[in-house]
């Protein structure tokens, strides 16, 4: 497929900017959701960069999730007469974060009120509990003396016979 060179310069640029991609696969779409350029050309693009090792593809969902390789990197650096200190994104580490507030030396923060717990009276706390109902309305359930009992056949035959 023929595309133009601004488009294909456009998917590149992204492509090394961010290090992945994704497209959805509508050959159709007008334009492809990241980048001004219709997503069919992205998709070949990026199909033909596949091709040649340059990035790695993985289809999920109707999804098509490409990856940068080392060898594309290279590639794109060349194509886009970039230095060699820009990396992509996906290449940047990233610093850790300090603790949480209210948190100690290697232990979580304490939960708010609010956040799916309830306080209960004795100052426990307790994941969702319904003792909270008024008295004297019905629990939710089968009884206790309820014993579920199997009565059915085995596929669509109807009653097995009795075996003797």
């Amino acid at each position: 497929m023929l595309i133009p060179k601004n488009n294909r310069k456009k998917i590149y640029q992204y492509l090394f900017q961010e290090g992945v991609m994704v497209a959805k696969k509508d050959f159709n779409a007008a334009k492809h959701q990241d980048v001004d350029v219709p997503n069919l050309q992205v998709i070949k693009a990026l199909q033909s960069m596949t091709s040649r090792g340059l990035v790695a593809t993985r289809f999920s969902w109707q999804y098509y999730y490409y990856y940068l390789t080392n060898e594309g990197i290279e590639y794109l650096r060349e194509y886009l007469h970039l230095p060699a200190e820009i990396v992509p994104r996906t290449f940047i580490k990233t610093t850790k974060s300090g603790p949480r507030p209210g948190a100690r030396d290697g232990e979580r923060p304490p939960r708010r009120d609010g956040e799916g717990y309830r306080p209960r009276g004795d100052g426990e706390r307790d994941y969702r509990r319904r003792d909270d109902r008024p008295a004297g309305e019905k629990k939710e359930g089968a009884t206790g003396d309820w014993r579920p009992e199997f009565r059915g056949g085995v596929g669509r035959g109807g009653p097995r016979p009795a075996q003797q």
